[in-house]
């Protein structure tokens, strides 16, 4: 297992700062017993390692079914409902929604192969992900791709905490099944929007794994 490259900055600038406040409570707690300064430096690094694991980017199979869509994040399913699509599709689609929790490996995938005909990021607000309207009302991209059978979109939610979307896709671009497309910081969610006939094969309270569990089948 590596560490993606998101955490590149992140990771030492943490270490920096667990270093520094282990430094100075050593430094006020210095008339106490030594074993205090153990225990605040195996906080620190507890902390530390924390956040490296956050980072942590798994070795997994690369699979790929042009027929099936897969979940584009590590995570437990939330909502899978008829809605309206209001952005791109403008009609009704099946949602399904993945929340990460703090926990989850936090790389996003490429749910379908295809052409990326579509994508744009929305400033908004950072309510809990699993809250109904956190989908069009929290800061979020937009990605849509045309695969063979079906033009499949699906939305990066930021949560209370997630701050920052990152995401790879390109308009014009070819999208590669299972392939990263991005990265949410520190917890959130992805929302698919699917087509009213396809098959799914998920259900709510469902733990799913990113790229490697399949979330529908198309017709």
């Amino acid at each position: 297992m590596k560490i993606n490259k998101e955490g590149s900055t992140i990771i030492p600038i943490a270490g920096a700062v667990f270093a520094i406040v282990a430094v100075a409570l050593c430094f006020l707690l210095r008339h106490a017993p030594s074993w205090t300064w153990v225990v605040v430096w195996g906080l620190a690094l507890v902390g530390w390692g924390f956040i490296i694991a956050f980072f942590r980017e798994p070795d997994r199979p690369h699979v790929t079914d042009d027929r099936l869509v897969y979940s584009p994040c590590d995570g437990t399913v939330v909502v899978c409902e008829d809605v309206t699509e209001t952005e791109v599709l403008k009609d009704r689609r099946m949602q399904v929604s993945i929340f990460m929790s703090i926990t989850n490996v936090h790389i996003n995938w490429f749910p379908v192969g295809g052409e990326i005909t579509y994508f744009k990021h929305h400033h908004g607000k950072f309510m809990v992900a699993w809250h109904p309207k956190s989908s069009d009302a929290n800061e979020h991209t937009t990605t849509a791709v045309r695969t063979p059978h079906a033009l499949v979109v699906f939305r990066q939610v930021a949560g209370l905490v997630a701050r920052r979307i990152v995401s790879y896709a390109r308009v014009g671009e070819q999208a590669e099944q299972n392939r990263k497309c991005g990265f949410i910081k520190f917890g959130s969610r992805v929302d698919l929007f699917l087509p009213l006939d396809c098959e799914i094969l998920v259900g709510l309270g469902e733990k799913v794994t990113g790229s490697q569990t399949p979330i529908a089948r198309l017709k």
